[in-house]
């Protein structure tokens, strides 16, 4: 269930105190950062900034910087969230069923990313 995009500005943030801030706000509220998708320039600016920060994290290189979430929901649903990594925010949300397959979840996660790479490249 989709239930729409989310703004918030962080003006003028490094991109490395973003991500720290981003990750914490998510932990407090129960959600678990499952993989990074990041340009190689972003990676590169925030591993010279604290290069541990991403070391235990599943980065995948993308055209995109944003953090995939998730967190178990209501029901026994599983909640996922793509959060752009920008200093204006924006978030794509999606609940899945117990019972839908892993390719269902993974159809509809890549849409999520086309959706969040389309908002991206209309700025």
């Amino acid at each position: 269930m989709y239930t729409g995009p989310a703004r918030l500005a962080f003006p003028n943030m490094k991109k490395v105190d973003l991500f720290k801030d981003l990750t914490a706000t998510y932990r407090k509220h129960g959600w678990q950062l499952k993989t990074v998708l990041m340009q190689p320039q972003t990676q590169a600016e925030i591993i010279a900034d604290d290069a541990a920060i991403l070391k235990s994290i599943n980065v995948e290189e993308a055209t995109v910087d944003a953090l995939w979430f998730s967190r178990p929901s209501h029901n026994d649903r599983e909640a996922w969230e793509l959060r752009l990594l920008a200093e204006t925010q924006y978030a794509l949300f999606e609940t899945f069923e117990p019972d839908e397959t892993e390719e269902l979840r993974n159809d509809a996660r890549l849409e999520m990313e086309a959706r969040l790479r389309e908002y991206v490249s209309r700025d």
